[in-house]
């Protein structure tokens, strides 16, 4: 029979130490709701000394969870036992998680403490997590950079004063698999009493080794992993908790463990951290990236046709990919939708599934198809963008170009309606300069980004923005549609024009506004064509075709050649729907880098 490997996930406080991946004490409780249904073992909730904040997060996580154990970090000082004591105190299981520096580097440089001085303060340190909970961790932290003897001593010494778990840490990703193999062995085997606890490991990305340091450990004898969502940490991030989950699933006739994780709840966790942080899957990331299960060589694409196993040593479903993403669309009713959502793993009362719904067919009438990755997208946007926030858009209209940039905003404050005018350089910064006029701060965007959320025309983008005040780090996302105009937005909302053609039609001057050019009506034909320039987008504007009385929403602000006495002083709107069925084509920006090689035309 195998031996269990424990799995410890420290996205919460290691991973929260990425720069900019700060959370709230909700999306926290979020994400431990879902590593406990992922059956993740220990849950490493916070350092609860660090802040209010973090003390308050462990204390609700720990009321909030069941089936993990609720851990919080401290070092090796009474105070930052007793906050952490008391911050698991209402965990059904707790564990306090104490430190202290043990590399000859660390003692001298930061602690400013002799061996035997480190050795007496991390047995006090023991003593005092235990009068708050028999489970208790201790680390030697930066063991990849101290001397073996030395970790000998200290490890026997706190697992005589009552220690039960050993962490063997390489804080700063030093390490190479082998020699680090050899060390957990040594250790396991020269330290009295070794059989009495678990040996655990936690492994840094430095040198890109996190995972395979991880491994060879606890091929060693280390039976706890501790490890991150995506890799998520400081500097270069953690072992991957999903690429150790899967490599000892994958290869049983190497490794004599096993965990208990529900794998299939790995991509659902992978995008909810993703999305809570700001901090997206690279495309070629081990297990969980967008490329993760793609084939595009044609050896490999004739040898997955014929046997999928040629190629793929792990299926999709096994991780959480649903094998069977049938698309719905705006004729899928709320049953069908309700056991969709089911299957990726959001369970919904009756009142959150009306609000999704009304969502879900909005999102149905602007796409042809709705698969799986369109879903989570819309439960995340619904989760993060609610009508009981305390702020909401209502209407924003961005313009740009060379005679300025300005934002025109009416947002919901508390319930009171307010509009504003701003200018700024450029349209991001005056949309950022509406919204203080509305609510005064002192924010710094630090980070603007468009993903494509599907493949195709019509799909799907989530923008994610990243702000930073007085040393707090706060993220946001949403979902748009289509991912043309998905990325003209946001050439436009970065200042820069976009240039296009379109189709023009016989109802071409069949508008209710100047300037407005209405979606053609049904049975029309094109008879000519136009290029015309992007500065500027408003998704509340409304065009009319008086002709066939059909209402688009949603629209691009266009600069057209004929002149000032054309539509308003030589501004104009095109519908959205004209991008999305493809009537307008041919994006061009500045930004592209599309440039054109001039020698072709003998320039």
């Amino acid at each position: 029979m195998k031996q269990h490997l424990v799995i410890f996930d420290t996205t919460l406080r290691d991973g929260e130490q990425s720069p900019g991946a700060s959370m709230t004490r909700e999306e926290k409780i979020r994400v431990a709701r879902q590593l406990e249904k992922m059956r993740v073992d220990v849950i490493e909730a916070g350092f609860a000394a660090a802040s209010q904040g973090d003390f308050d997060s462990i204390h609700a996580i720990a009321q909030a969870i069941k089936d993990s154990t609720v851990c919080s970090l401290a070092r090796a000082n009474e105070n930052d036992i007793n906050r952490a004591g008391e911050a698991v105190r209402p965990a059904k299981s707790g564990r306090i998680h104490t430190f202290i520096a043990t590399s000859p580097i660390h003692m001298e440089k930061k602690l400013r403490m002799t061996p035997d001085q480190v050795v007496e303060q991390a047995v006090k340190a023991i003593g005092w997590a235990r009068q708050f909970t028999d489970d208790v961790e201790f680390s030697a932290e930066d063991a990849g950079r101290s001397e073996i003897d030395f970790l000998c001593r200290i490890f026997e010494a706190v697992i005589k004063a009552g220690a039960r778990t050993i962490n063997v840490p390489d804080t700063v990703g030093y390490a190479i698999p082998f020699q680090y193999a050899e060390t957990m062995r040594q250790l396991i085997e020269r330290v009295p009493n070794s059989d009495k606890v678990v040996w655990s490991v936690h492994c840094h990305n430095d040198l890109g080794l996190a995972v395979s340091n991880s491994l060879a450990a606890v091929l060693a004898g280390a039976r706890q992993v501790e490890c991150t969502i995506n890799g998520l940490g400081e500097r270069a991030g953690n072992a991957a908790l999903e690429e150790i989950v899967m490599a000892v699933r994958t290869r049983p006739d190497i490794f004599p463990v096993e965990t208990r994780i529900d794998a299939t709840q790995i991509v659902p966790a992978s995008k909810l951290v993703s999305q809570i942080t700001g901090y997206p899957v690279q495309p070629n990331k081990a297990v969980v990236g967008a490329n993760a299960f793609a084939h595009e060589s044609g050896i490999h694409q004739d040898g997955v046709l014929k046997n999928v196993e040629t190629f793929e040593i792990m299926r999709p479903a096994d991780i959480g990919l649903n094998e069977a993403n049938i698309a719905m669309g705006k004729h899928s009713g709320r049953a069908a939708l309700r056991a969709k959502l089911r299957d990726l793993g959001y369970e919904l009362g009756d009142n959150q599934l009306k609000d999704v719904f009304v969502r879900f067919k909005a999102l149905a009438d602007r796409k042809k198809e709705i698969y799986d990755d369109d879903l989570v997208a819309l439960m995340q946007d619904s989760a993060a963008n609610t009508d009981s926030d305390y702020l909401q858009v209502k209407h924003l209209r961005v313009i740009c170009g060379s005679d300025g940039q300005s934002a025109d905003l009416t947002m919901v404050v508390g319930g009171e309606e307010k509009t504003v005018h701003a200018t700024g350089d450029g349209p991001v910064d005056a949309s950022f300069n509406a919204v203080k006029a509305i609510w005064p701060h002192q924010a710094v965007l630090q980070l603007y980004q468009v993903h494509a959320v599907t493949e195709g025309t019509d799909a799907q983008a989530t923008v994610s923005v990243r702000m930073e005040e007085e040393g707090r780090i706060a993220t946001g996302q949403a979902a748009d549609t289509d991912t043309i105009l998905a990325s003209v937005k946001a050439y436009l909302a970065a200042g820069v024009p976009s240039m296009f053609g379109f189709f023009g039609f016989p109802s071409f001057d069949k508008s209710d506004i100047p300037g407005g050019i209405p979606y053609p009506a049904p049975g029309e034909r094109a008879e000519w064509g136009h290029a015309i320039v992007a500065i500027g987008y408003d998704d509340a504007k409304k065009i009319k075709n008086t002709q066939s009385n059909k209402t688009t929403t949603g629209a691009l602000l266009i600069r057209n050649s004929w002149g000032k006495t054309w539509g308003d002083k030589g501004y104009g709107w095109l519908p959205y729907d004209y991008v999305k069925n493809k009537l307008a084509d041919d994006f061009w920006s500045m930004n592209s880098m599309d440039w054109v090689n001039t020698k072709q035309f003998g320039l």
